[in-house]
């Protein structure tokens, strides 16, 4: 091919399209979770928990780290970022304490990595409380 664009393209102009049926089965899901984990014999002795419940962990960080920022705006500069500290280290508990499968979108990275971060940035975020000038 040059690159002066005399040869032209000889690929065919048409389009071809595939239409694709997709049944599903909807017992499926109930059939499964009355399996056991290998998809044969008893079922798990764990109970099925609904996918937002895995999220409460984070929820009630960012709940804490809202609770601290409006802290933070209403002008109090030592407190909030106190707040926000400790939102950050219950972050780290969580983490530590509850297992991958319940910590939900707390887990980022591996779960040393993860606890190193949070308590890192808590002691820098207590330390930036207690070295800010008291304003009023």
């Amino acid at each position: 091919m040059s690159w002066g664009g005399a040869q032209q393209d000889k690929r065919p102009k048409s389009r071809t399209y595939v239409k694709v049926r997709i049944t599903v089965d909807r017992n499926a899901a109930e059939t499964a979770s009355q399996q056991g984990p290998d998809g044969e014999g008893e079922p798990s002795a764990e109970p099925a928990v609904p996918a937002w419940f895995v999220q409460i962990p984070y929820l009630l960080v960012m709940a804490a780290m809202g609770a601290g920022l409006v802290i933070v705006a209403a002008a109090h500069f030592k407190r909030g970022p106190a707040v926000v500290a400790g939102a950050l280290l219950l972050a780290a508990l969580l983490r530590v304490l509850l297992p991958a499968e319940r910590v939900g979108l707390l887990a980022v990275r591996r779960w040393w990595v993860d606890v190193l971060t949070t308590v890192t940035l808590a002691v820098l975020l207590i330390v930036l409380a207690w070295v800010a000038p008291q304003l009023a």
